[in-house]
């Protein structure tokens, strides 16, 4: 017999069953408060055609949801080993937890990591380390000839999240935490909110294609409302998106639903409207006029130093900028390559797993790149994508990197215990939600102390390991410092992954010579 039909075979039984038995004992009829409700769930199961599994198997069925429900729950505390733990591993996350509360987190009896994996990374150390002193948190000078307001920024900074995919309380908290370690705090394309003002840290503003907190009525730019939020004193940098990583390419859409008046006022739109983010930007439409409006908004500015990120698509898009900077003679202050293993809440699985080049190949492209027009002296560079711990920061820089950004850590630090429920507005923490209910779990005093507690012991750990690699700053790490094993018996240090290409060396050539060398080092990398 089938479920389903033993199911109603079953109920007509035990419906049956329970009449007759009142007749002795009416006190079974209170059974009934629990057995009419399942018949009844049991009715609407079969009755319904969305679910094959509860429409053969009603009532049971609801167990098979109840379990796929809780699957990444069970597998992040009872089936995963530390190091398997997807895209954040345990031992990386409980890093963060533990520097976050200011606990200890040396690790006990040696690494986890199979050193001899395929994959596995390492710096080299210096029989004469630790013999200079370096500060905890030395700082990078941001902004190049025609920047009047150069700004000094710590080698570790919070990335670029929005008001709306995080919490105000979250907002609030990072904010905090970055005012106390003097560190920046990347608004995210959806403008410049109240949270982000309130405690007073420092500002990178991003500019995404929905030009959100300088719309003009028509979705285009408005220079009087970039004015208004540009010349604010929180606000530091200025940054022009062009993609990121997690989803490159893709524009984004703010139903009408979750367009409240707060979060329109926030982006100078008209609330309880459907609102696109197009996948580019209506403010030019070329490599030239891409730096011709980087100029508009330093000028309009004051002078403070501007910047665009992107994550490394076509080669040929990225020559044709360094081109254009030669041409015109405008250059970025700075330039963020983000890759392809960013997170979000608001992708595409074919977006996040299939497009965008990864951090460390789109990295090394971008300042060999620099370097081969003689660019990179007068542009920082910033690197973002899945940098969690010390060592991330300075493989970052040994490839060429000035600073970076850090978005999932920061997560982590004010709270985030990677339920992957970011796209759900059901966040259990109060990190990445809107639920006000949720929201209220996160305090915002505790985490803005670990946020701080975070960045300085980061930034510490940092100032160890350039100790302990005989290196007399951050600036002087190079791709040499850097191994990578391929096997069981070659390795790879990062200079050979990734070869230097020499300051100059592609001026006077054409794009499709370039993009020939570019061809003839991979393929020697691979032979």
């Amino acid at each position: 017999m089938k479920v389903r039909q033993l199911f109603v075979v079953g109920s007509i039984v035990i419906l049956v069953a329970i009449v007759a038995a009142s007749l002795l004992w009416p006190g079974i009829l209170w059974s009934l408060i629990i057995v009419i409700p399942l018949i009844g769930l049991g009715i609407s199961d079969i009755m319904q055609t969305k679910h094959a599994i509860r429409r053969n198997f009603p009532v049971v069925g609801h167990g098979r949801y109840l379990l796929e429900s809780i699957r990444p729950e069970i597998m992040q505390y009872f089936v995963e080993t530390d190091t398997e733990g997807k895209p954040i591993d345990r031992l990386m996350r409980s890093m963060v937890y533990r520097r976050a509360k200011n606990v200890i987190d040396t690790v006990p009896f040696g690494t986890q990591l199979d050193v001899y994996q395929p994959g596995y990374e390492w710096l080299n150390h210096s029989m004469y380390a630790g013999k200079i002193k370096h500060a905890d948190d030395p700082r990078v000078k941001v902004g190049g000839s025609e920047c009047k307001q150069p700004y000094l920024a710590s080698l570790l900074n919070i990335s670029a999240m929005s008001f709306g995919s995080l919490s105000e309380n979250a907002v609030l908290a990072m904010n905090k935490g970055a005012k106390m370690g003097n560190f920046a705090h990347n608004t995210g394309e959806g403008g410049i909110s109240p949270y982000h003002l309130e405690p007073g840290g420092d500002l990178i503003w991003q500019i995404g294609t929905g030009y959100f907190g300088c719309r003009a009525a028509d979705g285009g730019f408005d220079p009087n409302k970039y004015i208004e939020r540009a010349t604010l004193p929180n606000v530091k940098m200025i940054e022009l998106k062009i993609s990121q990583g997690a989803k490159p390419g893709h524009g984004g859409i703010l139903p009408s639903n979750k367009n409240t008046p707060e979060i329109a006022a926030i982006r100078a739109v008209e609330p309880y409207t459907t609102v696109d983010s197009p996948p580019s930007h209506s403010a030019f439409s070329d490599a030239e006029g891409m730096l011709h409006f980087i100029k508009q908004l330093r000028d309009l500015s004051g002078g403070k130093p501007v910047g665009f990120k992107l994550c490394i698509g076509i080669k040929r898009e990225f020559i044709e900028i360094c081109e254009a900077m030669i041409k015109t003679g405008i250059k970025p202050d700075y330039i963020a390559i983000d890759g392809g293993e960013g997170g979000t809440g608001a992708a595409p699985v074919e977006f996040s797993n299939s497009l965008g080049m990864p951090l460390l190949d789109g990295l090394a492209f971008a300042v060999d790149t620099l370097r081969g027009y003689n660019l990179k002296k007068d542009i920082r560079i910033v690197a973002s994508g899945k940098i969690i711990s010390s060592f991330h920061i300075a493989r970052a820089m040994a490839i060429g990197a000035d600073l970076v950004y850090s978005a999932r850590a920061m997560m982590m630090a004010v709270g985030c215990i990677q339920a992957l429920q970011c796209n759900t507005n059901t966040c259990p923490v109060g990190v990445a939600t809107q639920d006000r209910e949720l929201m209220k779990g996160l305090d915002i005093q505790d985490k803005s102390v670990r946020m701080y507690n975070f960045h300085k012991k980061t930034m510490h750990i940092l100032s160890e390991l350039i100790s302990a690699t005989g290196v007399k700053s951050h600036r002087d790490f190079n791709r040499s410092h850097v191994n990578l094993r391929i096997d069981n018996t070659r390795i790879m240090s990062y200079d050979q992954l990734y070869p230097i290409v020499e300051e100059g060396a592609y001026i006077g050539k054409t794009v499709e010579d370039i993009l020939q060398e570019i061809r003839v080092r991979t393929l020697s990398k691979v032979n």
